[in-house]
């Protein structure tokens, strides 16, 4: 089994804490693993996964990247098929079943899994997936139908065809439903054979590429023109492969739902109950964390007095609440977002207003992840900006230069390797380095141990797209 770990979208309903460069999957929840790392370790501590497969953006690789190697003591391979944009579901998939023919062969067995999902129930996780690949041998694509427990108007819904069964646990899907009105959704409450679509599903490769070329050729002959046009890069036993934008964009734009399975007459549902939540909203996040005694879930350092029903969400400061009912209170470094419980679904419509000012919370956090490390913005004004600069060890960043900004470097913790100019110098902490407008400079921390420092930039413009690279061991350079 390999399991394919698709990635996309920006979590616009929980903002502040996702953001588009720092989406939903990376989202830490009470455990300290964020969403990711949790879909990951379900991966891989099933039975027979020797390798992991995951569709993202191109942006998100080494953060990715990062996250697993924290979990994966097996060391597993961990393919990444990036995309230089969105596409939707079905192009991700027929591109990891393709990709996955060609490097495990079509007999294997895909588990697909969005990677922002939380999954309470790991033993039935488990058993679900055992009975999902006993249908996908027999030539099915199985989808895991989530019994559901109210009438959700936020998912979408399979109806399972109980005059078939195909095993005693699994049916042919009769029709695949969207988002329903609420009277609807009770209504498939009521009937006992609806199911909330869970997204995730189990199936051979070969079946997913022939069930492919049946209902949408097209898009498998664009998909497979597209790997063949892309560069690949190996790092160990991995493979990473960069989609070419312009024959990626020929591909459909479609979600696998209308592509295949609504027309797929080898579609199974496997109905199980496995504490599962699309975490959507941050009521959604509400309802899946441990509860005090007065119906609060907070995550974070918080004192609360008169408080109850709410949701209190900090990343590093203490929050405390004063006769208060019933509100979402999330804080970040550089944003508070606090919201009526009842309305969490609209905070998206804050994240497309933001998003249209093209602020900087839309985007970005103050801490920002590169493939070397992180850096993050103390502080800025109209021509200066300070950073407080980590470089993992053996990470360098690029060689590079910069038209409108000088750079002053001060060592705090560590020992850097530093180019600045014509000159290689090694630096140790409260020992500093001035970097002059259009200097050729990179920064390197060859020791074991994490590097810190504090970067004071001057000039008349600061963006970060004012770097011109020569080169990186990252494949950046222009």
């Amino acid at each position: 089994m390999i399991p394919v770990i698709i990635s996309g979208g920006s979590g616009s309903r929980l903002w502040p804490v996702s953001r588009q460069a720092d989406p939903k999957p990376f989202l830490k929840l009470s455990d300290g693993h964020s969403l990711l790392q949790n879909t990951f370790n379900r991966a891989i501590s099933l039975p027979e996964v020797s390798a992991v497969v995951t569709v993202t953006n191109e942006k998100l690789h080494f953060r990715m990247q990062d996250e697993y190697q924290q979990l994966n003591d097996k060391k597993l391979a961990c393919d990444f098929i990036l995309e230089p944009f969105g596409r939707n579901t079905a192009p991700a998939v027929a591109a990891a079943a393709l990709f996955a023919k060609e490097k495990y062969g079509e007999d294997e067995i895909l588990l697909i899994l969005p990677a922002d999902h939380l999954i309470s129930d790991l033993p039935a996780f488990n058993e679900a997936v055992h009975n999902a690949t006993l249908v996908a041998k027999q030539g099915y694509i199985a989808t895991f139908g989530i019994k559901p427990e109210y009438p959700e108007t936020g998912y979408g819904y399979i109806e399972a065809d109980m005059n078939q069964p195909i095993t005693d646990k699994t049916y042919l899907v009769k029709r695949f439903v969207e988002k329903p009105s609420s009277d609807l959704a009770n209504e498939y409450i009521n009937s006992g054979h609806y199911l909330w679509n869970s997204g995730m599903f189990c199936g051979k490769v070969s079946t997913f590429i022939a069930e492919f070329e049946l209902y949408a050729k097209n898009l498998v002959a664009t998909t497979k023109k597209c790997l063949d046009g892309s560069t690949k890069d190996t790092l160990k036993n991995s493979t990473i492969i960069h989609l070419n934008s312009s024959l990626f964009l020929q591909t459909e734009n479609i979600s696998i739902d209308y592509a295949l399975f609504e027309k797929t007459h080898k579609a199974a549902v496997l109905p199980c109950s496995l504490g599962w939540s699309d975490i959507g909203s941050w009521l959604s996040i509400a309802q899946n964390l441990p509860k005090d005694k007065h119906n609060n879930a907070t995550i974070g350092e918080n004192i609360l007095h008169n408080t109850a029903n709410c949701l209190v969400y900090s990343t590093s400061r203490i929050i405390a609440g004063v006769d208060i009912d019933n509100l979402i209170i999330v804080d970040t470094p550089d944003a508070v977002l606090v919201a009526n419980k009842d309305y969490s679904q609209n905070v998206k419509l804050i994240f497309e207003r933001l998003k249209k000012m093209e602020h900087k919370t839309s985007e970005l956090h103050q801490t920002a992840h590169r493939p070397w490390g992180t850096y993050t913005v103390l502080e800025e004004g109209p021509l200066y900006k300070i950073k407080r600069i980590e470089v993992k060890p053996g990470a360098s960043l690029s060689l590079q230069m910069h038209h409108h900004r000088s750079e002053h470097w001060i060592v705090v913790d560590g020992i850097a390797t530093v180019t600045n100019g014509e000159q290689v110098l090694e630096l140790q902490s409260n020992e500093s380095t001035y970097i002059p407008v259009e200097s050729k400079h990179r920064l390197e921390n060859k020791t074991d141990k994490n590097l810190v420092l504090i970067e004071v930039q001057c000039g008349q413009y600061l963006g970060e797209d004012d770097i011109v690279r020569f080169d990186d061991k990252y494949g950046r350079t222009q």
